[in-house]
């Protein structure tokens, strides 16, 4: 039981198998129980089996895949945005970490959207934007970045000063420091901030999708829910949740390969 409250303590890869499976499993039963017992009714909570004939169905019927094209479009936005969200947020956290005064007058005006409901400037967005894809890459970006920003910030922050100072005795300018001192040091964290800023935009991606949208996951989950296709809604969910799972398990992986010294969860 000592072992079993230590944070530092890493678990044989079976027997983490094993437990991930198990709580899985816990749940799929939960559910099976739930949904035989007529406790709750189909149109609320369509039983597994009901779940997987419609993920069955819109993989593939009448000769094509409503799943896969949703899919597609769901992935290309969520990849659009992610984009726009590593190429200015991590070099603005950046930024704002290296300089004091930066970081004075930016964060008044960043940190306070990471409590903000961001859902609140859809309508906004519409106005500005239209309908089309960059209003929904753009809902995206805003999202992610609100996040992304002031966590590179605070890895920034948190390199200690010994590296800035180890380089500036070594004859190295004020920025060359940062670039060459710091920012290295500080990459592990930022690449978990990175990897938490883009899951973020999967929790969004059905949002974004609501207004317009002809093709994406979060439309095949409106449309869905309008003809009370619940089993088709609850798919949808599950798609959109495997989809985040991989590509959290790949960002992972990518980091682990880019800082092997960093201790792997």
């Amino acid at each position: 039981m000592a072992n079993g409250w230590n944070p530092y303590a890493a678990l044989p890869g079976g027997l983490r198998r094993q437990l991930g499976i198990a709580g899985v499993a816990a749940v799929l039963l939960v559910w099976f129980g739930l949904s035989a017992s007529g406790w709750i009714s189909a149109n609320k909570l369509p039983s597994p089996v009901s779940v997987v004939k419609a993920l069955a169905y819109l993989t593939w019927s009448d000769g094509k895949s409503l799943l896969f094209d949703a899919t597609l479009w769901s992935v290309g936005r969520v990849a659009a945005a992610g984009v726009l969200v590593v190429m200015i947020g991590v070099p603005l956290g950046i930024f704002m970490g290296a300089s004091p005064k930066l970081n004075a007058l930016l964060s008044p005006l960043i940190d306070p959207f990471r409590s903000a409901p961001v859902v609140a400037l859809l309508p906004i967005l519409v106005m500005w934007l239209g309908i089309g894809e960059t209003m929904k890459v753009t809902f995206l970006f805003l999202g992610a970045v609100v996040y992304l920003v002031p966590m590179v910030r605070d890895a920034i922050q948190a390199v200690p000063q010994s590296y800035w100072t180890g380089a500036r005795d070594l004859g190295a300018t004020p920025w060359e420091c940062i670039r060459h001192a710091v920012v290295p040091i500080a990459m592990p964290r930022i690449a978990d901030a990175i990897i938490v800023s883009v899951s973020v935009m999967w929790t969004y991606i059905t949002v974004a999708e609501y207004v317009n949208a002809k093709v994406g996951l979060g439309q095949l989950i409106q449309n869905a829910r309008r003809f009370s296709a619940m089993d088709q809604v609850f798919a949808g969910i599950a798609v959109i949740i495997a989809l985040a799972l991989i590509t959290y398990q790949l960002m992972r992986a990518v980091k682990a390969r880019l800082y092997p010294w960093e201790t792997q969860a």
